[in-house]
């Protein structure tokens, strides 16, 4: 990595974060200042994101202190070791609590010795820490296991049961979901190893309903909302705008349509310029999958073949254009708006 990283401190829902970044947005890694773990992307030069990780902490080495505005308006500091605001269980509000982001400018092969580090503050990320959360360090499949662990721990008797008896229920369909959007990030994974202009955003939570985008991919070739649906070992059959699996019909083009749509319509607002959102199913798992007539408006295309047909795509979207609507994505105001 020949540039320079930027470190962005990031504290919302009782997390405690650094978001490792190059200077045009490209996501290198991040950092769980509560945990001590590392997590470092795969187009990233490791050691100098542990460097740029470790060169921030050692110039923030001192106490740590927030401030908040009281009501008479007076700043008053708050340590940094109170601890974080977590969300309610069940989804209630909270008050926003305050946010300190720092921002480190490091050399790409710094002297440990002499750091040279730049402290600054970015505006734009203080000014909304406490308005959205950074869906770029979401997992895949992050939204579906999360109600698969919902079922297990609420019936965990019933669950074990149906495992052992190989029953199809509510929790095994979750469980299946999940599994399936983690197999389709691993083929997202070598699309960004082979092209880092691309930037995709799993589980993306939309509306107040429990909606979510399994995976939004952004770059050269376009947008795309991909929905994940893991079948093992079925048949699937597609003519036109039907879309067929053990022979029982599944209304996966029509909410992918929507899906689409609906992305568009939100990106467009939040990124200021025009967003084009294409739907694709991606079918995962499947022993046979026969397209008679493909759809006019979504694609369906097979997880082994995702990374080959999204490089094939007509570039669309130069760097800036793709920087701008990554940005608007990743916060998760743009989904829920309201």
């Amino acid at each position: 990595m020949s540039e320079a990283l930027i470190v962005t401190r990031w504290r919302r829902y009782g997390k405690d974060r650094l978001y490792v970044s190059t200077v045009d947005g490209t996501r290198a890694g991040w950092h769980d200042l509560l945990s001590g773990e590392s997590h470092v992307e795969a187009i990233a030069d490791r050691e100098a994101v542990l460097q740029a990780i470790a060169n921030w902490q050692q110039s923030t080495s001192g106490p740590i202190t927030e401030t908040a505005t009281a009501a008479d308006g007076t700043s008053q500091p708050i340590p940094a070791t109170a601890a974080p605001e977590h969300e309610d269980p069940v989804g209630a509000a909270k008050a926003p609590q305050p946010s300190s982001l720092a921002v480190a400018t490091v050399s790409p092969d710094p002297d440990p010795a002499t750091p040279p580090i730049t402290l600054q503050v970015d505006d734009e990320l203080t000014a909304s820490a406490d308005e959205y959360e950074d869906l770029a360090v979401r997992r895949a499949g992050a939204e579906a296991r999360e109600q698969a662990v919902a079922l297990r721990q609420a019936a965990p008797v019933r669950t074990f049961l149906a495992r052992v008896l190989m029953v199809h229920t509510e929790e095994r369909a979750w469980r299946i979901g999940a599994d399936g959007e983690e197999k389709v990030a691993a083929q997202l994974d070598k699309l960004i190893q082979r092209d880092p202009r691309w930037q995709v955003i799993h589980a993306i939570p939309v509306g107040d309903r429990g909606s979510d985008i399994d995976h939004l991919v952004i770059g050269p070739g376009g947008v795309y909302s991909l929905n994940a649906k893991h079948h093992p070992g079925a048949k699937v059959w597609i003519g036109g705008n039907t879309f067929m699996v053990n022979g029982q019909r599944q209304p996966y083009l029509r909410n992918s349509r929507h899906e689409a749509q609906r992305a568009s319509k939100l990106l467009t607002a939040a990124a200021g310029l025009p967003v084009s959102v294409t739907g694709v199913v991606v079918p995962i798992g499947a022993d046979d999958i026969v397209i008679k007539q493909p759809p006019l408006d979504v694609a369906v295309i097979n997880r082994m073949r995702l990374t080959k047909w999204l490089q094939a795509r007509p570039e669309t979207l130069d760097l800036p254009a793709i920087d701008t609507v990554f940005r608007a994505a990743r916060r998760s105001t743009t989904w829920r708006p309201h």
